[in-house]
């Protein structure tokens, strides 16, 4: 398989009105990828290399979504929808490359794996001319039939066309399909459009074929693999899927999941070994977790890296840019953003931590902040190995301090704390004895003289 080419063409023209949205169909997104990306990323893993994406609508945004599994895509738009065959042959100019397999694939099916399509190429590499991938769904009615004879793919029959013995059939088309380079214009150009719709259905190829003597075969691939979306519903039934196939994955890799159905994983989520993770937690886009480490409940991650026994949450947030080192820990109800947090050191509770470095070891209290935002400019506040922040601080940035260095409690602290020194960045208490009851008594009798007048 490695010798051979092989052209991938994704059919994504498709306006998808049954969205009901301004958003081009394929890319709405599973597990935070567009739908055409998962597809660039199953030819990808098929051993396509070189795509060629028919758009229509939103074409330049549907391309560079697919850019990210397949950087050399060329696009071709496809001006009127006048049926599959009719849209495969927008590609005209790629086909014509001579590449050995071509696989025809559709940008809505987003859970198309990779084995079915490698499969439907071995097909090719054995001498089949079309190979067309089927599936058994629970309820065939609807779907047209693959009518099978002696091991070839004699047709394609809808099931309006079906007879009753052919509804009996289980085996139904799921549209992808794989072609022989050297035959697919032959083929293609020899489909008519002498229908009700008047359109160009890619599926007359198969008997086109197998009239001129060439090989046709169906392959098999799983129901949920090869499901096509069409509105909102159907996307979020795919999400359920794909987020099940990840959990699996996940657990069966070596992470524990103590409620797997409450987890979501993005696309391009890593999580090692060992790693413990609890129920409610959402992992956004380039959240890399190490082995060993622990994502407590109802945490949010994304664009962060934890690392090797580190330690999140519960209810924590980790925002693009966060980096925590060995046995780091963010603990309840705090948010980190653009910072790294050195090996072993704590912001346990209340607390946010923006554009700073948090160095081994440092003890950061409940209700700090980094003050690095000024309404025009970012500001770096870095804190040495071995600080303590005491409770209810402000870290006015851009500002060091040193290792080693106390912050006592309740400070604002807009200079540099050098090493090892204790700063105090608050106002002296002053005491006054009896005022507090003092002020008891003229407000409740402002609050009673308040009371009568309004009778």
């Amino acid at each position: 398989m490695t010798s051979r080419t092989c052209l991938s063409i994704i059919l994504a023209a498709g306006e998808g009105t049954r969205m009901k949205s301004a958003t081009p169909k394929v890319l709405h997104q599973i597990a935070n990828l567009p739908m055409v990306a998962h597809v660039a990323r199953a030819a990808e893993g098929a051993g396509a290399d070189a795509v060629a994406l028919v758009v229509g609508h939103g074409g330049d945004a549907v391309k560079k979504a697919a850019e990210a599994f397949a950087p050399k895509a060329d696009a071709f738009v496809q001006a009127e929808r006048l049926g599959t065959a009719h849209a495969v042959l927008a590609a005209r100019a790629a086909i014509a490359k001579g590449h050995d397999d071509i696989l025809v694939m559709f940008g809505d099916t987003p859970l198309v794996e990779a084995d079915s399509l490698a499969l439907a190429r071995q097909k090719l590499a054995e001498g089949a001319a079309v190979v067309v991938i089927g599936f058994r769904p629970p309820n065939p009615a609807g779907y047209g039939r693959l009518l099978e004879k002696d091991g070839r793919l004699v047709a394609i029959r809808e099931d309006k066309d079906c007879t009753d013995e052919e509804r009996k059939i289980a085996f139904c088309n799921a549209g992808l399909m794989a072609i022989a380079g050297k035959d697919a214009l032959r083929l293609l150009d020899q489909v008519g459009n002498s229908n009700a719709k008047g359109e160009f259905y890619l599926t007359d190829i198969v008997e086109i074929a197998d009239k001129a003597s060439l090989m046709v075969v169906a392959t098999e691939a799983s129901f949920e693999s090869v499901l096509g979306i069409n509105n909102r519903a159907e996307l979020a039934e795919a999400e359920a899927i794909w987020q099940k196939r990840r959990r699996r994955q996940a657990m069966l890799d070596g992470a524990t999941l103590i409620a797997p159905e409450t987890v979501y994983f993005s696309h391009d989520t890593e999580i090692g070994a060992d790693v413990l993770v609890e129920p409610n937690v959402w992992f956004g886009p380039d959240v890399k977790v190490a082995d060993g480490a622990v994502i407590h409940a109802f945490s949010h991650l994304e664009g962060a890296d934890v690392g090797p026994r580190a330690e999140v949450g519960p209810y924590a947030r980790l925002r693009p840019g966060a980096e925590l080192h060995e046995k780091a820990k963010v603990g309840n109800f705090c948010e980190v953003k653009k910072a790294t947090v050195e090996k072993g050191a704590k912001i346990n509770h209340l607390t946010y931590i923006g554009d700073a470095r948090v160095g081994v070891g440092a003890n950061i209290g409940a209700g700090t902040i980094t003050c690095n935002y000024d309404g025009y400019s970012k500001f770096f506040t870095d804190i040495g190995e071995g600080a303590f922040i005491g409770s209810n601080s402000s870290l006015v940035a851009p500002i060091v301090i040193g290792a080693g260095a106390y912050v006592a409690s309740g400070s604002v602290i807009t200079e540099e704390v050098p090493g090892d020194a204790l700063a105090f960045g608050r106002a002296r208490q002053k005491t006054l004895p009896g005022k507090g009851k003092e002020l008891r008594e003229r407000f409740a009798s402002a609050a009673a003289a308040k009371k009568a007048g309004a009778k």
